[in-house]
């Protein structure tokens, strides 16, 4: 069986409410933008999950929703600011064959660089700019059984790119 994980970053969060709790600062209207135009991406590259695990800050919320995705999402406080050790431990109790996991930096590319046997070859894989996402596949058949450096990534896009394209 093949596992496939979606691993995306917030999109772009405002900062004007400086009153804010971190947690709670929204999307801009760049980052508003950003979410939909990757949600129509991931839907044109058959990359539609079954399922998805967020962090529970607003601007994980607002970007899943922004992707418009009709599928079960669990917002978990495990996700928000998390180390990969964390990531992986959320991934591993995942039963749907096919996830969408929304984090946070610099957890989140720390997570994807150990994940993926190699990194894809694009020059912001290693920053994982907001709404940046990397499509990874393992073969295996529960998400219990994937380790690090197994995954192999087949796509990898930012909003930037795909806007523009």
């Amino acid at each position: 069986m093949t596992l496939k994980l979606i691993l995306m970053r917030h999109a772009k969060s405002s900062w004007d409410s400086l009153e804010l709790d971190d947690h709670d600062r929204p999307l801009n209207a760049r980052g508003t933008a950003s979410a939909q135009a990757m949600g129509d991406w991931l839907r044109q590259q058959d990359h539609v999950p079954q399922a998805a695990v967020s962090s529970s800050s607003e601007r994980t919320g607002q970007t899943f929703l922004g992707l418009g995705f009709d599928v079960p999402v669990t917002f978990t406080r495990a996700l928000y600011h998390a180390g990969p050790e964390m990531i992986m431990q959320v991934l591993q109790e995942q039963t749907a064959a096919s996830v969408l996991m929304l984090g946070h930096n610099p957890g989140i590319a720390d997570f994807a660089d150990r994940i993926v046997a190699q990194a894809p070859p694009h020059p912001r894989f290693v920053d994982y700019p907001t709404c940046a996402t990397t499509v990874i596949t393992f073969d295996a058949d529960r998400w219990n059984d994937i380790g690090w450096r197994e995954g192999q990534p087949i796509d990898f896009a930012i909003p930037r790119e795909v806007m523009a394209g």
